[in-house]
């Protein structure tokens, strides 16, 4: 067979049973090199080609695949199957009517799909077949990117990208390495260090290159840019070698070759196997509350419409149910119609029906939405305010259909470190045994108490101290991932470095360790360059001292520390950890652990980042020990992070505590302002960070979250150890309530800082207890529910030392709670992804953690402080113009529809409609379309600059208030009052025959047409009523539209259109303008349907105000010079103070519905006249006193004092 049994055996249970250590891996044969003969089965998988596919359609699937995602929306559906009924039956009005609007709305959809994927299409394809270099038979070919196949071996050039994911075999750097930029892939521009394999960095050439003989063996592809775990195996003479591969070998595509001349690399994952491309899966659709709204009132109307089409078919079978009205002398059936079983005629009325009354559910206010989805996210993009000089970045928009919800926000979960703060370190001091060192310093108040006093640099404590305090310094210069960037190496690297013209800088991947490198610099010891396996460092005496770098244990999250083995040129090796102190201190067996935890704690208070130093002296067995455990953790290919993590473990104890550094992170511009502008706003922030509790905290007070007088309840794990978790619940739940339920908060000044404000801290372990189901019975499956009850009475909500799964889990714990708030996150790094992609709507920010966060999110922003800018202005506007674009678009469509049912109880049921067929398809895609579309695009109904100043207004629109229920209806019966106003005012004018000049008399033409006229008119000018934000744009298009119906209605019936089966309308149009009556019917009307709206407005604005309303008043007053005049707290309606922000009384958000508390908190506030009237605005030089009341019981806004 050529093949024994046992190799077979092995095949099959390799391949097709799926041994569990070979389930995921793959085998790749450099330049496709078949094993030497006994070693291993050569075996060619088949992997994908190197094409990368971003685009959805082809030009074959993209009609009935476009088709098919277009007609899975209800409306989309519904409009199709009333269209075919036209097609089948025989309906009163023409397939056209239902036909055009839908394909209209389905043809510019696809035409806007269509060119976005073409777009894809075309940057596939300038990616696809860019050249390569490839290594043939030792010679370099170019070949298209897309023919690239996995074990191929690739020449790569300085600044070109790389093609695919590869294993780097060498580079023109004698030690292997090179430098890569993944700028596009998670947005960090420092120069990341990568390693050739030691028993391939010597192949320079292609001849050399094609001689080698290996084979990689690796996991299979997956998304995780930063994990990789393979080995490689090289062929030599005799035994083959193996060597681990992880991702410092590993090569991304999308990154980019720095400061190396050239590479080579052997191809592992193509096309859409590669990280990147995983990295591409789409994110959930998030659907906003808004157009969970738009669907319940669609449901409500198809019922409305529905039980129209029943009542007309009922009454049309009573109506014949007289043989003279059912078949009168000039109009008898046909013996196929006679014979027709009577439930099938009923159906088919139903039917008709159904398609005469289908206008009621609006198919054009879906494009129209989309439109003011997609336009209006461009005003977040061109805002100059949220520019960023600094960064040269502006806001961006990943996803347009979250605007509205912006403007509805009522948590916010932040983070901290790049997001509050600048993520910029600065090192600030170390301490040695006790000992502090300020760079640079003078006793300048630097030193604390609890220190032993300021060691100056040259004043040393004594020799065993100064040796110790040499090795911290030194500890520092050898424990990091720092790289040397040299710029100019003229008068050498030692000199330039050290007179401080520095001619080289230091990048990494952490901002914390370029700080603490520099600070060593600062303090004397100077790290240089790492060359050939060696750490350089210049020390103060201007000596190079060279340490072997043995062995580097790589930072992560889990451990919270990092380490390095290295040996000194004396022959000694030691091994320097860093880390965060709760992962240090229990590994530490000597040292001065009180002192340094004191400073710790101290530091950790003030804000600043801390890091604790130690070390261990290892013997060479003791080395040798751990070289073994190492090595045999990097060769597994199973649980290869677990294994290094167990031997991490192991080899990171018995230190000796150094000493501890202290390094800030200041908080970004205006960040303390925006939080206080969200509170005011009635928003929850919420911080969740992975720092330390003291460190967050002391950030939190920085940044007002918490206030001086905000009482800090805790729920750490310190506590829980003293108490059961259940009692600390229970106890602080009591303390919460007892405070808000006994008695009522001083609520005018809740933010003024008088009152018991709550802040709540919690730590990652804690939460975990609370998150854990319950195991024994009912009492620990309340937790939930407690810390629930517990963060709705608290102002403000720290989580400390939190993982980012556990974010995450914080933002679905609070999105599931009953009120379904709407929630937002905002991060700038990776460990922020899970809780950005949680949260209703998710913000990135461009920070110098990465673009994952940015990548992502929904919208992006270069910083924190424009979140205020995003919510409180571009979030409200965009909530109410699309909350009146919908509510409109549904009123319009009942006035549209709603003569044409009262007309059948005139017409005998026969299905007769009311107006034109062209009416009745332009009416929605032409006469109405524009204005409301511009309105929802431009409309402020309040300055933007009042808006920013006072943040209360925010609360106006909470809860998705202009899309209650109530308000529905109240658009609804305005729709049906403006109907019955338009019909029975035409059908009684029309009662005495009217007659035109000549004798003629008035048809059922005519008579639509007049109600149609009225109907156009009305819908327009009650959409001009409601406008408050007048432009040239706004006039052009509201007169605009008019004009274009009157023109359109001019030529339709003045020419006689040969295409036309009919001349119905033939000089209607006309004939009805000629006719005195008709005009004077036509504005009576336009007055009675707009009267009541108009009136109803005037006295709920004089009489129940909302703040909204009466900051527009008095923005009149002033002639939009408001915001410069006028202490905006006090035109805060009175019910607005009382209505708390937290706890369940800001679920109600008191609104006009109130009039019985509004009447008590005038008469309890009329000492302050600035809450009834508008005396002090008109006098506000008068006496200081009145204001000064007026600005203590609001305490709700920046004031501007004038």
């Amino acid at each position: 067979m050529g093949m024994d049994f046992s190799t077979l055996r092995t095949l099959i249970s390799r391949y097709c049973v799926g041994e569990e250590n070979w389930v995921d891996s793959r085998t790749i044969y450099i330049g496709h090199k078949e094993p030497p003969p006994g070693t291993e089965a050569f075996i060619q998988q088949r992997f994908p080609d190197n094409r990368i596919v971003s685009s959805k359609y082809t030009f074959w699937n993209f009609i009935p695949k476009n088709m098919f995602e277009q007609f899975r929306r209800v409306a989309n559906f519904y409009f199709l199957i009333i269209f075919l009924v036209q097609l089948i039956i025989d309906t009163p009005t023409s397939p056209v009517t239902s036909g055009l609007p839908l394909f209209f709305v389905i043809t510019v959809t696809a035409i806007k799909q269509g060119y976005e994927d073409w777009l894809r299409h075309k940057a596939d394809n300038a990616v696809n077949q860019c050249s390569v270099h490839v290594v043939h038979h030792g010679k370099v070919v170019r070949k298209q990117s897309r023919k690239l196949r996995v074990g191929d071996v690739v020449l790569v050039k300085e600044d070109e990208t790389f093609p695919c994911d590869l294993i780097l075999l060498s580079s023109s750097r004698d030690d292997g390495t090179c430098f890569v930029t993944t700028a596009s892939l998670d947005g960090e521009s420092s120069h990341k260090t990568y390693y050739a394999v030691q028993e391939t960095k010597a192949y320079n050439t292609e001849k050399e290159v094609d001689t080698i003989h290996a084979t990689i063996e690796c996991e299979q592809p997956q998304p995780d840019l930063y994990k990789f775990v393979g080995r490689i195996n090289i062929y030599m003479t005799n035994e083959p070698v193996a060597r681990p591969l992880g991702s410092e070998n590993l090569l991304l595509r999308g990154a980019t070759l720095k400061n190396t001349e050239y590479i080579y690399a052997v191809v592992i994952y193509t096309g859409m196997e590669t990280k990147m491309a995983l990295n591409y899966q789409s994110k959930s659709q998030k659907r906003s509350a808004v157009e969970k709204s738009m669907n319940a009132y669609l449901v409500v109307y198809l019922c409305i419409l529905i039980s129209k089409a029943l009542i007309n078919t009922a009454l049309k079978y009573v109506w014949q149910s007289d043989p003279n009205k059912d078949e009168p002398f000039y109009n008898q059936k046909t013996e196929v119609e006679r014979q027709r079983h009577v439930l099938i005629r009923a159906f088919t009325d139903f039917l008709a029906f159904m398609v005469l009354f289908n206008y009621i559910i609006p198919v054009s206010m879906y494009v129209t939405v989309e439109m003011q989805k997609f336009l209006g996210s461009y005003f977040i993009m061109w805002d100059d305010e949220m520019f960023d000089e600094e960064l040269g970045e502006r806001a961006v928009v990943n996803t347009s259909d979250l605007n509205e919800e912006l403007g509805q926000v009522e948590y916010v979960f932040t983070d901290k470190t790049g997001t509050l703060t600048e993520n910029n370190m600065e090192f600030i001091e170390c301490c040695v045994d006790g000992h502090v060192y300020v760079p640079h310093a003078i006793c300048n108040g630097q030193v604390m108490p609890g220190a032993a006093g300021m060691d100056m640099i040259d004043s040393s404590p004594g020799p065993a101290a100064r040796e110790h305090e040499e090795l911290f310094f030194r500890a520092l210069c050898l424990c990091h991932t720092v790289q040397v960037k040299e710029e100019d190496t003229v008068d050498g690297i030692k000199h330039g470095i050290h007179q401080g013209k520095s001619t080289s800088f230091y990048i990494s991947s952490s901002p914390d360790e370029v700080a603490l490198v520099e600070g060593m610099k600062r303090l004397g010891f100077t790290y240089l360059r790492l060359k050939d396996g060696q750490m350089e460092i210049l020390n103060r005496e201007d000596e190079v001292e060279k340490f072997e770098l043995l062995e580097v244990l790589t930072f992560d999250s889990v451990r919270r520390r990092m380490s390095v083995i290295v040996k000194a040129s004396t022959g000694e090796v030691y091994l320097f950890c860093k880390g965060a102190d709760s992962s240090i201190f229990p590994r530490v067996i000597s040292g001065k652990v009180d002192q340094v935890r004191a400073r710790v704690e101290q530091n950790a208070v003030e804000g600043l980042r801390t890091l604790c130093v130690a070390y261990r002296s290892l013997s060479p067995e003791q080395y040798e020990e751990v070289f073994q455990l190492l090595n045999r953790a990097k060769l597994a290919l199973q649980d290869r992070d677990k294994q290094l993590a167990e031997a991490y473990d192991l080899i990171e104890k018995d230190l000796i505590l150094l000493g501890a550094t202290a390094v800030e992170d200041r908080l970004q511009e205006k960040a303390a302002d925006t939080i206080e502008s969200l509170h005011k706003a009635g928003i929850k922030v919420w911080v969740l960070t992975g720092d330390k509790m003291e460190t967050a905290a002391a950030t939190c007070y920085a940044s007002k979250l918490f206030h001086r007088n905000t009482q800090i309840l805790e729920l750490t794990t310190k506590r829980t150890e003293e108490q059961s978790l259940h009692d600390v619940l229970f106890e602080l739940s009591r303390t919460v309530l007892r405070q808000n339920g006994g008695m009522t908060r001083d609520t005018f000044s809740e933010l003024s800082g008088d009152c018991t404000d709550y802040g709540l801290i919690i730590d990652g372990a804690t939460l975990s207890a609370v998150m854990r189901p319950g195991q024994e019975g009912s009492n620990s499956g309340n937790y939930k529910e407690k810390f629930l009850e517990i963060c709705r009475n608290c102002s403000a909500v720290l989580c400390c030392r939190m993982a980012p799964l556990q974010k995450a889990q914080i933002v679905k714990l609070i999105k599931a709670s009953e009120e379904h708030p709407i929630t937002l996150a905002i991060g700038d790094g990776a460990n922020d992804v899970s809780m950005i992609l949680e949260a209703h709507v998710g913000i990135g920010i461009m920070g110098k953690e990465g673009r994952q966060a940015v990548r992502n999110s929904d919208y992006a922003i270069p910083k924190f402080k424009h979140l205020k800018k995003m919510l409180l202005v571009h979030g409200h506007y965009y909530y109410i113009r699309i909350s009146e674009l919908v509510q409109y678009f549904f009123y319009k469509n009942v006035c549209f529809i709603f003569p044409q049912f009262l007309y059948q109880f005139f017409c005998g049921f026969s299905q007769q409609p009311l107006y034109d067929t062209a009416y009745l398809t332009l009416y929605n895609i032409s006469f109405t379309s524009l204005p409301i579309l511009l309105y929802s695009l431009i409309e402020q109904h309040i300055n933007m600059d009042i808006l920013k100043k006072d943040p209360c207004l925010y609360r106006d629109i909470a809860k998705n208030s202009l899309l209650r229920w109530p308000t529905f209806i109240y658009w609804t019966v305005l729709g049906v009052y403006d109907a019955i106003v338009m019909f029975f005012g035409a059908y009684f004018l029309f009662d005495n025959t009217t007659f035109t000049s000549n004798g003629q008399m008035f048809g059922n033409w005519t008579f639509g047409t007049l109600v149609f006229t009225v109907l156009v008119f009305t819908v327009t000018f009650k959409l001009a009523l409601d406008t408050h934000y007048w432009t040239w744009i706004n006039h052009f298009v509201i007169w605009g539209s008019l004009i274009f119906f009157v023109v359109f209605s001019l030529l339709w019936g003045g020419i006689i259109w040969p295409f036309l089966n009919y001349q119905r309308m033939y000089y209607v149009f006309m004939q009805m303008l000629s006719s005195g009556p008709a005009w004077l019917s036509i504005i009576l009307l336009i007055t009675a349907s707009l009267l009541p709206d108009v009136v109803k407005k005037v006295i709920w604005r004089t009489l129940w105000p909302t703040t909204t309303e009466r900051i527009q008043n008095a923005d009149k007053l002033y002639k939009g010079q408001l915001s410069e005049f006028t202490p905006l707290a006090s035109l805060h309606a009175p019910s607005k103070g009382s209505s708390h922000r937290r706890g369940s009384e800001n679920q109600r958000n008191p609104r006009r519905s109130e009039p019985f508390t509004k009447k008590v908190m005038f008469t309890r506030w009329q000492k302050a006249p600035d809450y009834c009237t508008f005396t002090p605005l008109l006098r506000f030089a008068d006496s200081s006193r009145h204001s000064r009341q007026g600005y203590n019981y609001s305490g709700a806004g920046p004031e501007t004092s004038v």
